[in-house]
């Protein structure tokens, strides 16, 4: 009897922090740094929702001192090398929401406020909303064999026993090289993008062999993101194309937002998707609020908790010196860190609770739910030379008591 009871009471706080829909998923576990915010009370407390435009405060009024603030500006918008040598901090544009009013905004490198940016890996956070829309129509759940909606993977035991939920936590085992510029001739996801695979990008990714079981192992795979598009299109069949705008951009009030497509007219989540800075922002707030927007809920409750709670693969694998500094969750990255492998958080002096979305050359979106703010740079960052550490420091810096 008691050992029943233990269980009843671990359902119900799993239920209470992540809702239904994760009930039947065997590895997510309710140990979010948001677990402690209300963010959804946060949500229904807002005067106003930002989907014609955003309303606009100075930075006095939210707490910033301009003077410290223009510190972080200065670094951000340096000019250390010849554009046309891409040496340097190249950032293209920056905005900053704080308390949900746009407070600063600056465009470089003839970027403007109606440019939209390529956002490289930020797609796979947009595909992971796109995912919390498919979980709540009920579509799809997280711990559904992948093979269901994709065929290719129904090649061994192994491969079946991929769930969704693998790849959004970059855990399904599959074997992938991310290596870009550093490996080009045995990267997996240049041939992906530009050479064999971009036919059928999905197809290319789901055909490579298992390195090891489902859930034994992280690595980070733009292979798996472009899995998960083809299995959205198989879920979504004839709204696949427009199923983007109607459940997520045009609710947000999103302008010019493009998804490129590869050979078989799967959108490339993985790399290719273009927002305007301040629709970005717009996503941003969006998982703030707790996936909330204008009252509406867009993404079901509880999947910002399981969006950056960190991924158990991530947490038990043998981890690269690179990959200590990602912190990952699910299509997103965290900032808790694992104390008991002395694993620090990527990010010391920001809160605990804040996540990002990362994407190549210097793509970030900042969430920082304690402090009501979202943070957006885009860049075209070909050296190592921007540390987001100092970007972040700055920035909170420039924090007085009334923002804090």
């Amino acid at each position: 009897m008691i050992k029943i009871r233990k269980v009843f009471l671990f359902l119900l706080v799993l239920t209470v922090f992540t809702g239904d829909w994760l009930m039947a998923n065997e590895d997510a576990k309710p140990i979010s740094p948001l677990a402690s915010l209300d963010l959804e009370k946060m949500a229904n407390s807002r005067k106003y929702w930002p989907t014609k435009e955003w309303q606009r405060k100075k930075l006095e009024e939210v707490g910033i001192d301009p003077v410290k603030f223009s510190l972080a500006m200065a670094y951000t918008f340096q000019k250390n090398g010849k554009d046309d040598e891409r040496k340097g901090v190249r950032t293209d544009a920056f905005v900053l929401i704080k308390d949900g009013y746009l407070v600063y905004e600056q465009y470089a490198r003839n970027f403007h406020k109606e440019r939209p940016h390529l956002l490289w890996s930020i797609s796979k956070s947009v595909v992971n909303a796109f995912y919390g829309i498919a979980v709540r129509k009920e579509l799809v759940t997280l711990s559904d064999p992948a093979y269901k909606f994709f065929s290719t993977l129904n090649r061994s035991e192994e491969h079946r026993l991929i769930t969704i939920n693998h790849f959004l936590q970059m855990s399904s085992g599959l074997y992938w090289d991310e290596g870009y510029e550093t490996s080009p001739f045995k990267s997996s996801v240049i041939a992906m993008l530009y050479t064999l695979g971009s036919k059928d990008m999905a197809l290319y990714a789901a055909k490579n062999s298992m390195l090891h079981k489902p859930g034994e192992g992280w690595y980070y795979s733009s292979g798996n993101t472009n899995i998960l598009m083809a299995i959205l299109k198989n879920i979504f069949k004839e709204k696949y194309n427009d199923f983007p705008w109607v459940d997520l951009f045009d609710k947000l009030g999103m302008k010019q937002v493009t998804l490129e497509k590869d050979g078989s007219g799967t959108f490339i989540g993985s790399s290719y998707i273009y927002m305007r800075p301040v629709d970005l922002a717009k996503f941003g707030f969006l998982y703030l609020n707790d996936g909330i927007w204008n009252k509406e809920r867009i993404l079901p409750k509880g999947w910002v908790q399981y969006t950056t709670t960190m991924a158990p693969a991530y947490r038990k694998s043998d981890l690269s010196k690179a990959d200590k500094a990602d912190n990952y969750g699910s299509h997103w990255y965290i900032n808790t860190g694992i104390p008991e492998k002395k694993l620090n958080r990527p990010w010391p002096d920001a809160p605990i609770d804040t996540f990002h979305a990362s994407g190549h050359w210097g793509q970030s979106l900042f969430v920082i739910p304690s402090l009501d703010m979202v943070i957006v740079r885009l860049a075209d960052d070909r050296e190592p030379s921007f540390s987001k550490k100092l970007f972040l420091k700055l920035i909170l810096r420039s924090l007085n008591k009334k923002g804090k």
